[in-house]
């Protein structure tokens, strides 16, 4: 063999593995934010119509979350939310479209108080996803039925849904042990395998947690169990 052609032969085979380790970076990194933002990486792809791109953009998120400087509540912190979520629940029984604005504004404070920036919903939103993202979509949902509330367009039951979808985001952030984002977690996963890549099964916001106690009052209260209509509690 004369040495152009095993030059040649060099080369092709640097190529091949160069390629080659460029598919397998691609793929573990396509793995690692699928598992990370899960259903909210199937809604970018569907949204942005090119996976690549929805991948670009969901590994920004990740760069920019890690710029915040983020910190957890403390417990008299938890505990004051804790109870003015109480009084949010109370108020749906006369006012509940004002009580679905306090409980959307409650998680806004939560969120700048862990050092989140909150000017922008949109922005809010896709910094959520990083750390949240099985839950960042019921809250998008919340919002915009509170945002059709005030357009007189949002039943009652619609907004005693936005109610338990921002008291998720809610439990979340204050940061109460184990959430249903656990759960949401495991389903996800689970129907991934089963289903393949596009399998999203969906989950109920409506079981009690199994760790979560027999009685209690707000959102420190059985993770996962349905919000229903508040009742006043006797002075």
């Amino acid at each position: 063999m004369s040495t152009g052609a095993v030059v040649v032969l060099v080369i092709v085979v640097v190529l091949a593995l160069a390629v080659g380790a460029w598919f397998v970076t691609q793929q573990s990194r396509r793995r690692r934010l699928q598992e990370r933002f899960g259903p909210e990486y199937d809604r970018r792809v569907s949204e942005t119509d090119d996976r690549r791109v929805a991948e670009r953009e969901l590994a920004e998120r990740e760069k920019r979350h890690k710029s915040y400087d983020l910190r957890p509540l403390s417990d008299a912190d938890r505990a004051r939310y804790t109870e003015q979520w109480t009084l949010v629940q109370e108020q749906f029984v006369d006012q509940p479209g004002e009580a679905v604005a306090a409980a959307e504004q409650l998680v806004v404070m939560v969120m700048r108080d862990r050092g989140y920036p909150t000017d922008n919903f949109e922005q809010s939103t896709a910094d959520l996803s990083v750390e949240h993202a099985h839950l960042v979509d019921r809250f998008r949902a919340g919002h915009d039925i509170r945002t059709r509330h005030t357009q007189g367009t949002a039943s009652t039951e619609e907004l005693r849904q936005a109610l338990t979808h921002f008291r998720g985001m809610f439990e979340a952030l204050l940061g109460h042990g184990r959430t249903e984002t656990d759960d949401a977690d495991r389903a996800y996963q689970a129907g991934r395998a089963d289903a393949g890549t596009h399998g999203v099964p969906q989950t109920r916001m409506t079981d009690r947690h199994p760790d979560a106690p027999e009685t209690a009052a707000g959102p420190a209260a059985a993770h996962g169990q349905v919000v229903e209509e508040p009742r006043r509690t006797k002075r």
